[in-house]
């Protein structure tokens, strides 16, 4: 073959040569995966307790009957003042992972669950039927399979509903009218087919969607035939506030009936403690 330079080669010759070599990349290319792959995994943690019940019971799942995962720190103060802030919950487990923008242990066992983590689960020992999840790290989007499949997998499919609550920017709300008909804060809702109840705020308008966590939840519940539904709040400030929790409260209604008691107006020395704490942990000098 000759080229613009008037060099001839041999078409078979430079093939082959090109063959090995990008088969020595590929299996080094493997190996890297590899590693890439168990760095980034996911880990589900249970109290060692819960973790034995789980063993001894006949399907091998954690038995509730609501779970309600918070996404974002709006979210997860949210459900601290309104909901965490009333009765005794204890953590039951933690979620653990790595990625660029969250660094956290790789992995912990199960009888010491890390005092502080980004992502926790709680049980309230009157009302054993309902888990709250917390959860203010990233998650990429190579774990957020995982993610799902390691949390919504290890819990009872029959008889189980999922709430979801998430922050979002309110940048990335599409409408063809002015955003001022829609002062931030403000809930958008999408649900699975099988979720029954009335919708407490309108439906997410087209085009906007769902992307990240709250996505890969909605999507494994709609596959798995699970009654779902998110609320999404889209609010102008990139940090936490008071203000932007209370525009969760419409969902409490969700909760109030299996909970019996949550707390409607907490006091404002409880919603400046949750604010206090999140701001400190989102210090950029600290």
């Amino acid at each position: 073959m000759a080229t613009f330079f008037g060099e001839v080669v041999s078409v078979y010759s430079r093939a082959v040569e090109e063959d090995e070599e990008e088969e020595e990349e590929g299996e080094e290319d493997a190996e890297i995966r590899r590693e890439v792959q168990k760095q980034r995994e996911v880990h589900l943690n249970w109290r060692s307790e819960i973790a034995e019940s789980i063993e001894s019971s006949s399907d091998k799942t954690f038995q509730c009957s609501d779970l309600v995962i918070a996404v974002g720190q709006n979210a997860s103060g949210f459900l601290s003042a309104f909901v965490l802030s009333t009765g005794n919950w204890d953590v039951v487990g933690t979620v653990t992972l790595w990625n660029e923008r969250t660094k956290g242990p790789s992995q912990v066992t199960n009888t010491q669950l890390p005092e502080e983590s980004r992502c926790v689960l709680y049980r309230q020992a009157a009302c054993p039927s309902v888990v709250i999840c917390q959860c203010t790290y990233y998650v990429a989007e190579d774990q957020l399979f995982q993610w799902t499949e390691k949390v919504l997998g290890s819990i009872q499919r029959r008889g189980l509903r999922v709430l979801v609550l998430s922050d979002c920017s309110v940048a990335e709300y599409k409408t063809s009218e002015c955003i001022t008909a829609s002062p931030s804060p403000f809930l958008r809702t999408l649900k699975t087919s099988e979720y029954r109840d009335a919708l407490r705020c309108p439906l997410m308008e087209q085009p906007n969607i769902l992307t990240g966590l709250p996505a890969a939840v909605l999507s494994h519940c709609q596959v798995h035939r699970i009654p779902a539904v998110v609320y999404q709040c889209y609010s102008d400030v990139a940090c936490p506030d008071s203000l932007t929790m209370e525009a969760y409260r419409p969902a409490l209604s969700c909760l109030s009936s299996k909970l019996g008691k949550v707390d409607y107006n907490p006091s404002t020395e409880v919603l400046r403690k949750v604010v206090r704490v999140s701001e400190a942990q989102s210090n950029l000098y600290t």
